[in-house]
């Protein structure tokens, strides 16, 4: 396979310029979840001009391709990316940034798309040298719940044909640009979201003995919900509880009739998943109706926690040390982020690993989801190469 490593760092320095452009143009016309129709059509537009069949309108926007090898043989291995933007407004001031006001790709959906075209393009002029299909998956929706996955999933994106294996790559700040990372088994957190209504008796600020005060309610059931973590939940069960909104709508000497309270709830067992919901239910009830006050909650169902196949990611971990060096494949830690990639996992031996893209001396370094994210686009090299030469040493041991 040294030959194929060699022709493919060939392919993909020739091909590094386009791949920044498709970068920067997904960059400056950023779509939100469900809504990237522009996206998908560019997308499409791109496969034809490899000469790649492609599928649309798949739970709304979605797109797959077809890539197949001429050799004999069978095999199927999937890649997916996810297409859609954050409702972030940009405060990057560079040639390319979002020409969309509260509009920005800033967890690098952007990076993911180029990266695969780049692949898809690369793998389909090498169609001699490999058996078997590549499935190509461009995903709606995976910063919005339910995500386009499970969607995808339902209409059939797994079948005709049913991928061996689906990969995935995501970007990272916490690793510099030339750098991956990888971790096999349990990897990503499920997530929910928890909604609380406290509604109490509001009234004067001065007279609170006529008053069922919902904004005291509500802090005591904050308080008392961060204990369940450290009280309630196994130590060896990552947990976190987190809220991040409340609305009370009174003034400095009106106290409110009801507050409301929105967070989140990221765990990796699914049992335990269940048991915390019921757990901050019957307390937040309680402390609620204890107080005088009567609270509704409701628990918004998200993503189950991502298992990257340990089997899988081991071997993709010294296919990368082959192909970058072992110095550039780094160990990495669980993360309470979540990805609706999660759903392919369920379904498929998946492996989703990160892609570094930070470079300090540029001052490249701002975190996901956040107004100054960019990426160094020299890390396009290293996500269009690996995800090519994972892919054609997968299909060769699969080979019948």
């Amino acid at each position: 396979m040294e030959r194929i490593k060699d022709s493919i760092k060939n392919k993909v320095s020739e091909n590094f310029s386009e791949v920044v452009a498709l970068r920067r143009h997904f960059h400056q016309n950023p779509e939100l979840s469900w809504e990237e129709f522009q996206t998908a059509e560019f997308i499409c537009k791109k496969l034809e001009e490899y000469g790649i069949p492609y599928r649309k309108g798949i739970a709304g926007t979605g797109i797959t391709g077809l890539i197949h090898g001429k050799q004999s043989g069978s095999g199927c291995i999937a890649l997916r990316t996810d297409m859609d933007a954050l409702p972030i407004t940009e405060q990057n001031d560079n040639e390319y940034k979002s020409a969309f006001t509260g509009k920005m790709h800033a967890c690098g959906h952007d990076v993911h798309m180029s990266c695969l075209l780049g692949s898809a393009k690369i793998l389909n002029g090498m169609k001699d040298q490999f058996a078997g299909i590549v499935k190509l998956i461009f995903q709606p929706s995976e910063e919005t719940y339910p995500g386009g996955a499970t969607t995808m999933i339902r209409q059939g994106i797994l079948e005709n044909p049913r991928p061996d294996y689906i990969l995935a790559q995501h970007v990272i700040n916490t690793l510099d640009a030339g750098d991956i990372g990888m971790k096999g088994g349990p990897y990503m957190a499920s997530t929910d979201e928890i909604f609380i209504t406290v509604r109490g008796k509001g009234g004067h600020a001065a007279t609170p003995d006529q008053i069922v005060d919902p904004i005291l309610i509500a802090s005591h059931i904050i308080v008392a919900v961060q204990q369940v973590v450290s009280r309630n939940a196994d130590p060896n069960i990552p947990t976190v509880v987190s809220f991040g909104k409340i609305i009370g709508d009174g003034r400095t000497n009106i106290i409110p009739d009801e507050v409301s309270i929105e967070g989140t709830i990221r765990t990796y067992d699914e049992t335990w998943r269940k048991g915390i919901h019921e757990i901050i239910r019957k307390l937040a009830t309680s402390i609620g109706e204890g107080m005088g006050a009567h609270c509704d909650f409701r628990v918004s169902h998200g993503y189950p926690f991502l298992n990257n196949d340990p089997i899988l990611t081991r071997r993709l971990e010294e296919l990368a040390k082959d192909y970058l060096g072992k110095a550039h494949v780094k160990e990495i830690e669980k993360r309470m982020t979540a990805e609706d990639f999660a759903y392919f996992a369920e379904k498929i031996p998946s492996c989703l690993y990160r892609l570094g893209i930070s470079n300090h001396s540029k001052g490249i370094s701002s975190n996901l989801h956040t107004a100054t994210f960019d990426v160094d686009e020299r890390s396009f090299e290293t996500g269009v190469g690996l995800m090519v030469w994972f892919t054609l040493n997968l299909l060769k041991n699969r080979r019948k």
